[in-house]
């Protein structure tokens, strides 16, 4: 039996994440939400979800000690980022120019106001079903189709300071970073938690996933 813990700082859509997992799971995984940094280092896997203002995330995570049992999840056991959960793996964040954790070289930043495409205005936040385009196999890509559609709620993307950080991308309209990621660490902008059938695929691979991407 597995164990994934699900963090838990006051700041992520916690329950939906919880009830995809547990959507997917075939009795092979102990999934639980937590807020001990003890029991995040002890823990298989971990999910680290986020939502609301980066600033009062990383205020939360350093207030409850698990900013340094966040870091040390990414170093050796299959994580999974989501939304502000994934920002927060950055240097640096345009919200409210906040430090974030260090782990990816890069920072995070708003879409411009005033963005068109042919459709006319494009309205920030970034709100609805969007295309992902993987760029390099990945077996969190497992049965999920090029371009299939995820859910997202954001004013802010990656902007990553390394190339190979970069798994897929989207579109919103210019090309932009979607999921990030190197080794074990796998993180998307958008929430698999709230994106149907493919979101629940993700989370099934995530589930299976033992961490190691094959070159």
């Amino acid at each position: 039996m597995i164990n994934v813990a699900v963090i838990d700082y006051g700041m992520g859509n916690l329950h939906s994440v919880l009830k995809s997992l547990e959507a997917v799971n075939e009795g092979n995984a102990h999934i639980a939400l937590t807020s001990d940094p003890d029991a995040v280092r002890r823990a298989d896997k971990v999910v680290f979800p986020g939502q609301g203002a980066m600033r009062d995330c990383m205020r939360e995570l350093n207030a409850s000690g698990l900013a340094e049992a966040v870091l040390e999840s990414t170093r050796d056991k299959p994580f999974l980022g989501i939304c502000v959960g994934a920002q927060l793996l950055f240097e640096r964040s345009e919200e409210g120019d906040t430090p974030g954790l260090g782990l990816f070289r890069g920072e995070v930043r708003r879409f411009r106001d005033g963005l068109s495409d042919a459709a006319g205005r494009i309205k920030v936040p970034h709100m609805g079903w969007n295309r992902v385009y993987p760029c390099r196999p990945h077996p969190m890509f497992a049965g999920i189709a090029d371009g299939e559609r995820f859910y997202f709620v954001h004013s802010y993307y990656f902007a990553p300071g390394e190339a190979d950080l970069v798994l897929a991308e989207s579109e919103y309209p210019d090309r932009f970073a979607c999921i990030v990621g190197r080794d074990n660490v796998f993180a998307t902008q958008f929430h698999p938690e709230k994106s149907h059938v493919a979101g629940l695929r993700m989370m099934k691979n995530f589930l299976a996933w033992d961490g190691t991407v094959q070159p």
